[in-house]
């Protein structure tokens, strides 16, 4: 279900804040744990952490990736793989 156009995109205003901030040379420590915010055109070249529940997963932001959720780019399930037996 989208989003009504008169509110604009969900982007949570710590994330804005912190980007707003992260002007300087050192753009790799941003933490974010909103997975539903939307990424904007500003975001571009920037490198974030998102947390998955676990641990924080390193996405870098091209342009392709702007107008979805950060959650879209993350892995939050462990991939499963049988264990062979011992003969």
């Amino acid at each position: 279900m989208n989003r009504v156009k008169w509110k604009g995109p969900y982007v949570r205003n710590s994330l804005l804040r912190k980007v707003k901030n992260s002007n300087s040379v050192f753009k790799n420590n941003i933490k974010i744990i909103s997975k539903n915010s939307v990424i904007l055109p500003k975001f571009i070249g920037l490198t974030l952490q998102v947390y998955n529940g676990k641990t924080f997963i390193i996405v870098k932001i091209i342009d392709e990736m702007v107008g979805y959720k950060l959650g879209e780019f993350i892995s939050t399930r462990k991939q499963f793989s049988y264990k062979k037996k011992k003969k």
